[in-house]
């Protein structure tokens, strides 16, 4: 009897090790080698921001391999399903694709595939857009526009529909106050206005473009309404939009001090991406935030400051909230927010 109960626990001893070993290593998996970051085609703000943010992240972890497509609207589906790893996306296409076509629309439209699994790793820089007008026009603000040739419709860049409507309804105002000129897109636009066709264009605060047509006849931007009540107008109108307020001579065509409009660019994920590689990305970048300007102007607003904020459109992804907790940047209030957000898509 004695050499069987001894027997016994000598084969309990052996197999204990195992036994402790088996459930970490099932959850341990090791990191992969490379993984991609989708981002819209080389030439765009977006590209330039994906390699910036791949160069940095890619320090002492996993590779982050920029794989440009032609538009959020394409690579969206692919973030969602996990087919693409991460994102640069901005926070007006993230709202519409998260909450969907069939919860929310913006002026009736939302051309975005449902993408319930879409997650934000770090709220980044700034996206400004505003109105544009020749230098000599007596118009001072939005309210001057009413009966006023306005480029619109934009069916190459639905985002900037998505612009002239938050700025028309901030202002309380409707498409029949003003005269649409058609034109494909914001460069197009531009055209329309330095060439007389148009009284008023759209175009993103210091490009390049504004530059050359300020150049060519003299341009300058509007400021929107940003009263209270025409602030919460915006917000309401398309969510992830806030106003801006720009300094006078702050950036090209900002003549006098100016209310623009403001929305987001994130880095973004999807909710079964791996917690360590979520992580290793973010804390890469967290640590060398400060190499991100130099690469490109677009960084200018990329801080730590901007990471967490109660205005963003998608959920955190887990490792995210638990990185920022850690390092006390995650306020209380920012629990209910995250629990708003997840109840969109259960």
């Amino acid at each position: 009897m004695c050499p069987r109960k001894y027997s016994r626990w000598r084969l309990i001893v052996k197999l204990l090790p195992f036994a402790l070993v088996a459930p970490v290593t099932s959850f341990a998996q090791p990191a992969p080698r490379s993984v991609t970051i989708g981002s819209n085609p080389p030439g765009t703000v977006f590209y330039a921001l994906a390699s910036g943010l791949a160069k940095i992240a890619s320090e002492g972890g996993p590779q982050l391999v920029v794989q440009p497509y032609s538009g959020t609207s394409t690579f969206l589906p692919l973030l969602d399903t996990g087919e693409v790893d991460f994102g640069i996306n901005n926070a007006v296409d993230m709202a519409l694709s998260y909450q969907g076509p069939n919860r929310l629309k913006i002026g009736g439209r939302n051309p975005f595939q449902h993408t319930p699994n879409v997650r934000l790793v770090m709220r980044g820089s700034i996206l400004m857009t505003a109105l544009l007008v020749r230098k000599d026009t007596p118009m001072k603000t939005i309210h001057d526009i009413r009966g006023k040739r306005l480029t619109g419709e934009y069916p190459a860049q639905l985002a900037n529909w998505y612009n002239l409507y938050g700025f028309l309804t901030g202002a309380g105002m409707k498409w029949e106050d003003v005269q649409i000129v058609p034109v494909p897109g914001a460069n197009e636009g531009v055209d329309a206005l330095v060439q007389g066709r148009a009284d008023v264009a759209l175009h993103a605060i210091d490009s390049a473009k504004v530059k050359e047509a300020d150049a060519a006849v003299g341009v300058r931007h509007l400021s929107l309404d940003c009263s209270p009540q025409g602030e919460k107008r915006l917000r309401a109108a398309v969510p992830g939009y806030y106003p801006y307020w720009l300094k006078r001579g702050q950036a090209t065509a900002i003549a006098e001090d100016t209310c623009v409009n403001a929305y987001d660019i994130y880095l973004t994920t999807h909710k079964a991406s791996p917690d360590n590689v979520v992580n290793s990305i973010l804390k890469n970048i967290w640590d060398n935030v400060d190499k991100l300007a130099p690469l490109h102007p677009g960084f200018k607003d990329w801080t730590r400051r901007r990471a967490v904020d109660a205005d963003v459109t998608v959920p955190y992804h887990p490792a995210a909230l638990q990185f920022y907790k850690e390092i006390r940047v995650w306020p209380a209030s920012m629990d209910d927010v995250q629990r708003r957000l997840l109840a969109l898509n259960p």
